[in-house]
């Protein structure tokens, strides 16, 4: 069964964050084969400071937007750095598709996942390199 007000509710979280904090470059919803809870896996640059405060922030915007039994789904929030090496793979599963992408029994991040969501993936916005004369 598709969770589907729990992703409803996540893209509009995303939409809300974006406008306020910066876009992500990483959202998405995986459960994995060991699991019968979802894993909320954010990636974005204006995450990689300190930490603590990112799991904070993720954790209080999820309990403002979600209701106490879907809270109860998740189990827990995962931070994956913008240099992860297994970024970019994942974010070319979504290439070219537009909303929300279901994934089934593949790996992210070195993972077994039995099922997942992927609400975005974009390649991190890059400065471009100054060529100096």
């Amino acid at each position: 069964m598709k969770p589907k007000p729990l992703i409803d509710k996540l893209v509009t979280l995303e939409q809300e964050i974006a406008a306020e904090r910066g876009e992500f470059t990483f959202l998405a919803l995986f459960r994995r084969e060991d699991s019968h809870y979802w894993d909320v896996v954010v990636a974005a640059s204006w995450l990689e400071g300190d930490k603590g405060e990112a799991y904070r922030f993720m954790a209080e915007q999820l309990q403002s937007h979600l209701e106490i039994q879907e809270i109860l789904t998740i189990s827990r929030i995962v931070l994956i750095d913008e240099d992860n090496p297994y970024l970019e793979a994942v974010i070319q599963t979504k290439d070219g598709q537009e909303g929300v992408v279901e994934v089934r029994d593949e790996e992210f991040f070195g993972l077994p996942i039995q099922r997942g969501y992927i609400i975005t993936a974009k390649r991190p916005n890059v400065a471009p390199a100054i060529e100096i004369p």
